[in-house]
Order: C-alpha cells, then structure tokens, then sequence
C-alpha cells in the first residue's frame, strides 16, 4: 500500500526552492497535454493537486510565467526545476509536480489525462483509467481499446 503521510516537503533540484504539502492530495494525475510536455522536456508529466492552504513554499523564490490563459507555472530560475502550475478554474487547489518531492513514491498517479494529446510512440501498460481530454464540463473518458 502507498504511503499518503504528510507533511511531505520537496524541491528543486539545486535546493535554492524548499516546498511543502501538509494536507493529503487532492488528485495525482499522469498528464499528457503539449503545454505540460513543453514546460518539462519530457513526453508526459506526473502532477500532484493539493489545496492551496495546505501547501506551501518554504525556502527560495519562484519564478513564474503565464503558459497560457489562466494557468500559471513557477520554476526554480537557477536550475529550471518545474514546481508547480495553478489553474483560474480551480482556484482552491495548486498542482504540484510529483518528482519535485523528496519522497515523489507517496503519490502514485491515479489516471491519465489529456490523452488525446499522447505522443503516438509513447505507450504505458499501467491499469490507471484514461481520460481523452478536460473540458469545462468535466472530463471525457476515452473509448475502450485505445492505448
């Protein structure tokens, strides 16, 4: 079984920015979207969501950039290390990568979003359920059978 313990702290990886959840998580999420892709350099991001009153950051600066309307995205500026990304549609709640935690183990993702999005070459054999897409209206299971 996963270990949810809190507080759970995390960072950056030179250490200039120290970060803190005290409350259990909301959501974690495998997303699949270009604008994540593009903020880390890799095919697909892993994010932790936790109420924005129980997180924290505890030592260091961000630096943050708008990467499209309404969301917003911080990073370490010495060594790039994407922290977290807020989104105007869910004001309460703060969107926290999983590999910026020390002990990134406790938050094992629980689905996939925005797999419509999916590089084509990249296939997962997990079991998580996989959702196409976001919409204001909520999210949009994909079809069975597709990868």
């Amino acid at each position: 079984m996963n270990d949810k313990t809190i507080p759970i702290t995390g960072g950056c990886c030179c250490g200039d920015v120290r970060h803190e959840a005290t409350g259990q998580s909301v959501l974690v999420e495998f997303c699949h979207c270009q604008s994540c892709r593009h903020a880390v350099g890799a095919p697909l991001m892993a994010w932790a969501a936790f109420r924005r009153s129980e997180f924290a950051i505890t030592a260091g600066d961000v630096t943050a950039y708008e990467s499209s309307p309404g969301l917003e995205r911080t990073f370490c500026g010495r060594c790039g290390t994407s922290l977290t990304l807020a989104d105007d549609r869910f004001p309460d709640d703060i969107y926290v990568s999983v590999s910026s935690f020390d002990d990134a183990e406790k938050l094992p993702p629980e689905f996939h979003i925005w797999r419509s999005r999916r590089l084509s070459w990249l296939e997962t054999s997990d079991t998580l359920p996989r959702y196409a897409q976001f919409r204001a209206d909520g999210i949009v299971e994909e079809q069975p059978g597709r990868s």
